[in-house]
């Protein structure tokens, strides 16, 4: 009998769950604050683009994230600040100085597009391990690269603006670098692709492409400048400096 078992531990000790792979992600070490400069580039069906200059500074592994607009001019001084929350909603307001206005995004509004772009305010946001459920459906190769397949399906009391995601997650390095979200329907909504750079030690995205398949329309973010563990200001979080654009 003892045999047996010893024959059978590897396997037991060596089979991952969906589960167990989101954890390992969701471990992996992150810079506790960011600065960088970004360009968003959106793209229409007709190949028309828009193209914004974008600062932004995060906190907190992202969980606390300030972002101002300071290009086209059209769009400059808008500002929008997102304060994370465990178990409850979390905080996010966007300034419009046009307006005059501080405007609350709601639970309701989360799905809501980013600024005219294929983000909506939930894509903003992490994602918390424990607010989804997950399933291996698989391995496969994406550019050479040997991936999970994992199908992460939010849990109802989220209401997600999403039925679920695949997300294909690297092997060596555990991650994220190509996604589909599907809609409440089930429909394919958007594909996602993310390139990664190294810088202290920490991976972090150097490109991120979104795709909405239903509306043709598409968003490419570009990050530049990149400074982490700078040492951010937690007093920058606040509503007061949305109106003060960077130096």
């Amino acid at each position: 009998m003892k045999k047996v078992l010893i024959c059978l531990l590897p396997a037991v000790i060596f089979a991952q769950s969906g589960y167990d792979i989101a954890g390992e992600m969701d471990a992996k070490r992150k810079p506790h604050d960011m600065r960088a400069d970004l360009t968003m580039v959106l793209t229409n069906a007709r190949g028309q683009t828009r193209t914004s200059t974008i600062r932004s500074v995060s906190l907190d592994g992202g969980k606390k994230q300030i972002i101002w607009f300071l290009a086209p001019a059209d769009d400059k001084g808008v500002a929008f600040l997102k304060i994370e929350r465990d178990n409850k909603d979390d905080d996010m307001r966007l300034w419009l100085p046009d307006f005059k206005k501080v405007r609350r995004i709601s639970s309701k509004k989360k799905g809501d597009s980013f600024m005219g772009s294929d983000l909506s305010y939930e894509d903003m946001t992490n994602r918390e391990l424990d607010e989804n459920d997950y399933r291996l459906l698989r391995s496969e190769k994406v550019d050479g690269r040997d991936c999970y397949v994992l199908e992460i399906t939010p849990k109802p009391k989220i209401k997600s603006t999403y039925s679920k995601h695949i997300t294909w997650v690297t092997k060596k390095d555990l991650l994220p670098i190509r996604e589909e979200s599907y809609d409440r329907s089930g429909r394919l909504m958007k594909k996602k692709e993310i390139r990664y750079t190294n810088i202290k030690g920490y991976d972090v995205p150097v490109e991120i492409y979104v795709e909405n398949v239903q509306k043709h329309h598409n968003t490419r973010l570009t990050f530049r400048n990149m400074e982490l563990d700078t040492g951010v200001n937690e007093n920058l979080f606040q509503e007061k400096n949305l109106k003060r654009l960077p130096r």
